[in-house]
């Protein structure tokens, strides 16, 4: 069976890791450059990302390590991680990774993971590579 791989963003950010992780690991963060959400940080809280148009996503938080990882179950079908690094000079590095794409199956509404899969690797170039440093660039001089 051929397997569909994960989507990896990667990105250095002019800001030091705990104002990274507050932007990626909150729900005021995750509302500021992505989406609105019901967000706890807790491990094993159950939240929502309110996902516009394709209607609310339930979501579980499954991995929490301040400030490095942060990951959680996106609907039945995915897993998202967020990896941060602390870097000289106050800066960090941020890793996406959002996996569990398999070219067997769709999505609860009713579209092919391989599809899905090229929009949204499109969709998060933008986030991660625009709209992320953007947020944190006001966030961390705010």
């Amino acid at each position: 069976m051929a397997s569909l791989p994960d989507i990896r963003k990667t990105i250095v950010l002019n800001a030091p890791i705990g104002k990274v992780w507050e932007a990626v690991a909150t729900s005021e963060g995750i509302a500021g450059w992505w989406m609105d959400n019901t967000l706890e940080p807790l491990l094993g809280n159950e939240f929502v990302l309110h996902t516009e148009h394709f209607g609310d996503s339930p979501c579980v938080v499954t991995e929490l390590e301040p400030p490095v990882r942060f990951g959680f179950n996106w609907s039945d079908d995915w897993h998202i991680t967020f990896e941060l690094k602390a870097l000289e000079g106050g800066k960090t590095e941020f890793i996406l990774i959002h996996a569990g794409w398999d070219p067997d199956k769709v999505t609860a509404f009713g579209q092919p993971h391989a599809k899905v899969r090229d929009i949204m690797d499109g969709g998060w170039e933008k986030i991660v590579k625009d709209d992320l440093p953007a947020f944190i660039n006001t966030y961390v001089n705010a």
